[in-house]
């Protein structure tokens, strides 16, 4: 893994947004999904009324990894070891105990299995699961990755899926409430 550890602000939230890990310049940049991903999550949450800067100021992001994981040497970014996962959980178990969050948005393959158990992407975008993580209950709403280099989001089934998940996700009471905060408490 590459330092620094990249957070998001630090933001008293009941939504917590959990991705894998951060790429290789959201280290420079000091803020988690600031690339290209960034562009397309952010685009997906302004469909259900939260732009970039809202999104940022109401909603608390975390990783399962807080740094860089390195080049694949075949290509892309190399996804995380069994070990760095396990050397990070605490922080994000920690989190979870302190916010008690009731809506969670595991982002991608390798942070939704740190929530549930699904074999399939098609077996998990577009529903919502209850689940327990670190001694608190909560709804799980999984996206799919945003990255520029997956195309599971873009075709069939994968956009009527990541279409529902919007939509749930902008009837999910906690996204009603955040849209709806006034703005001085950004």
């Amino acid at each position: 893994m590459h330092p620094p550890v990249v957070l998001g602000q630090p933001t008293i939230s009941r939504v917590l947004l959990v991705g894998q890990a951060p790429g290789p310049r959201e280290g420079m940049l000091g803020r988690p999904f600031a690339w290209t991903a960034g562009k397309t999550l952010f685009r997906w949450m302004a469909q259900v009324g939260l732009g970039e800067g809202e999104f940022r100021g109401r909603v608390y992001m975390a990783a399962v990894c807080r740094c860089f994981p390195g080049k694949n040497p075949a290509g892309g970014d190399r996804v995380p070891s069994d070990l760095e996962i396990a050397s990070c959980a605490p922080w994000l178990d920690a989190e979870i105990k302190i916010l008690k969050p009731s809506l969670v948005l595991p982002v991608g393959r390798l942070a939704i299995a740190q929530f549930t158990d699904f074999e399939n992407l098609t077996d998990v975008v577009g529903t919502i699961r209850r689940v327990t993580r670190a001694g608190v209950e909560f709804d799980l709403l999984a996206l799919p990755h945003p990255s520029g280099a997956s195309t599971w989001h873009r075709k069939e089934p994968g956009l009527t899926l990541l279409t529902r998940a919007l939509e749930l996700l902008d009837d999910h009471p906690e996204m009603q409430r955040l849209r709806n905060m006034p703005p001085h408490r950004l």
